[in-house]
C-alpha cells in the first residue's frame, strides 16, 4: 500500500502542474506519514544526498558552461564550421550540426546550446531561405550532443544516482564516441531533408579559410581536451577539472578573446546559481524518494516485472528504453536520473549491460526527453528563438527523431560504441 500511495500521489502531483521537485518531496512525505515514521528520516536522507564532494563538480560544469555561452565563444565555432561544410548542399543546416556538436562539448549542457547556436544559426538560415522548421530540428536534436560530452554535468548527475558503481573518470569519456555518433547520424538527417526541399549549395572557401578559423575557435575547443588530460593522467579529479574548466574559461573570455563583458559575467553567474539551486534540490528530494524505493525494493520488483515479459537481454533493454523514453517526456533530465538509475541500473546490469554503457544509454533518452513535449525543453527554446509553433517543429520531425533513436538504439545494442575509449585508456576493465 505504502509504494502505492509514494507512486500514485508522485504521478497526480505531476499531472495537477507541481513541479517535479516538489512533486518527488511531497510524495515521499505522503508516504513516511502513512507508515507513521518521524519525518526526521526523510530531512537526514535529504541531507546526505547533498552533502558528496563529487556534488562539486555541477556548480562548476554549469558556471563554466555559461560563461562559454555569454563569452562569445559560439561565433567562432559557427565560422569554422561553415567553412569546414558550408559548401555542401544544405551547408547552413550541416554547419548548425557541426557546430552545435563542438559547442556542446563545451558548455556541456543542450539548452545552453540551443540558446547560443540557436541564436546565431536560426536567423542566418532563415535569411539564406531555410525553412524554420528546418533550422529548429536541426539545431535542437545536434545540441543533444551536449548531454554526452565530458564538460556535462548530468554525467556527473549520473555517478551521484548510481551510489558509486560508476567514477566520472569512466563515464567521461565513454560519451565521446556515441556523441560523435549522434553527430554523424544528425548530418545525414540533415542532408537527407536538405536534399529533398532543394536546399541551395555553398562556396567551398579553400583549407586557408578552414585552418584560419579553426585556429580562431581552438582555444574554446581546448576546455575539453583539459577535462579529459586532466581526469585520465590523474592531475586532477573530476570536481578538481570542473573548477580548471571555469578557471580557464574566465581566462579566455576576458583575456584572450576579450569577449567577455561584466554584465554577461554577472548574468552568467546568476544563471549558474540558479541551476545549481535547482539540481540541489532535486538531489535532496530524490535521494529521500531513492531510500523509499530502496526501502519497498523497487529495483528488484521492475526486474521481477520485467522478466515476466521476457528473459531475452534484447527484449529487456528495449523495454527500459520504452519506459526511460516515457519518463524522460515529462520530467527533467535531471529528475529522470535521480529517480531512474536506482530502479534500472540493477536491471540493466543484471541482463548483461555494464553500468558505463547504461549511463549513456538513460542520458541518450532523457536528451530525446528534452526534444518531446509536454516538457521538451530544447525544443521550445529553438521554438521561441525562431518564432514558429512545436506544432509546426513537430510534422517534420521525423527524420531527426529517426536520427536520435538510431543512436540510441546502436549505443544499446553495441556496447564497444560506449566502452571502448574507456577499456583504450584502462579506466574500465572487462
Amino acid at each position: 500500500m505504502a509504494l502505492t500511495i509514494l507512486c500514485l500521489s508522485f504521478l497526480l502531483f505531476l499531472l495537477i502542474g507541481v513541479p517535479v521537485a516538489f512533486a518527488i518531496g511531497l510524495s515521499a512525505v505522503c508516504t513516511i506519514l502513512y507508515e507513521g515514521l518521524p519525518l526526521a528520516v526523510l530531512f537526514q536522507q535529504m541531507m546526505s544526498g547533498m552533502n558528496i564532494f563529487s556534488f562539486l563538480a555541477i556548480p562548476f560544469f554549469v558556471f563554466s558552461g555559461e560563461l562559454m555561452l555569454y563569452g562569445g565563444i559560439a561565433d567562432k565555432i559557427v565560422r569554422f564550421s561553415e567553412s569546414l561544410v558550408g559548401h555542401i548542399r544544405g551547408g547552413l543546416g550541416l554547419t548548425n550540426v557541426v557546430a552545435c556538436t563542438l559547442f556542446g562539448g563545451v558548455s556541456g549542457s543542450p539548452v545552453a546550446d540551443v540558446s547560443a547556436m540557436g541564436a546565431v544559426m536560426i536567423p542566418m538560415m532563415k535569411d539564406k531561405g531555410y525553412d524554420l522548421d528546418y533550422a529548429v530540428n536541426v539545431t535542437t536534436h545536434a545540441s543533444l550532443t551536449g548531454a554526452l560530452m565530458p564538460t556535462s554535468h548530468n554525467m556527473i548527475i549520473y555517478t551521484l544516482a548510481a551510489g558509486g558503481t560508476v567514477s566520472a573518470g569512466a563515464l567521461i569519456p565513454a560519451g565521446i564516441i556515441p556523441a560523435i555518433l549522434l553527430m554523424v547520424c544528425c548530418l545525414i538527417a540533415a542532408y537527407y531533408v536538405a536534399v529533398k526541399r532543394g536546399y541551395p549549395v555553398g562556396v567551398f572557401p579553400g583549407w586557408p579559410e578552414v585552418v584560419r578559423t579553426f585556429v580562431a575557435a581552438l582555444p574554446g575547443l581546448l576546455v575539453v581536451v583539459i577535462i579529459l588530460t586532466g581526469i585520465l593522467s590523474g592531475v586532477f579529479t573530476a570536481t578538481e577539472s570542473a573548477s580548471v574548466a571555469v578557471t580557464y574559461s574566465i581566462l579566455l573570455t576576458f583575456f584572450i578573446y576579450r569577449t567577455m563583458t561584466w554584465p554577461n559575467f554577472l548574468k552568467a553567474a546568476a544563471k549558474a546559481v540558479k541551476t545549481t539551486g535547482v539540481v540541489l534540490l532535486l538531489i535532496g528530494v530524490s535521494t529521500m524518494f531513492q531510500y523509499l524505493m530502496g526501502l519497498y525494493e523497487v529495483a528488484e520488483l521492475m526486474g521481477s516485472f520485467l522478466k515476466a515479459i521476457s528473459t531475452n537481454p534484447i527484449m529487456i533493454f528495449l523495454m527500459i528504453n520504452i519506459l526511460l523514453f516515457i519518463l524522460g517526456t515529462f520530467m527533467d533530465m535531471a529528475a529522470t536520473i535521480l529517480i531512474c538509475t536506482p530502479i534500472f541500473l540493477p536491471v540493466a546490469m543484471e541482463a548483461g549491460m555494464h553500468p558505463v554503457q547504461f549511463g549513456i544509454v538513460i542520458l541518450l533518452n532523457c536528451a530525446l526527453g528534452l526534444n518531446t513535449p509536454p516538457v521538451g525543453t530544447t525544443q521550445f527554446v529553438g521554438c521561441a528563438i525562431a518564432g514558429i509553433s512545436v506544432g509546426q517543429v513537430m510534422r517534420t520531425i521525423l527524420p531527426f527523431y529517426g536520427a536520435l533513436l538510431a543512436t540510441l538504439l546502436l549505443v544499446t545494442y553495441v556496447p564497444a560504441f560506449s566502452l571502448t575509449l574507456p577499456r583504450l585508456l584502462g579506466v574500465i576493465t572487462g
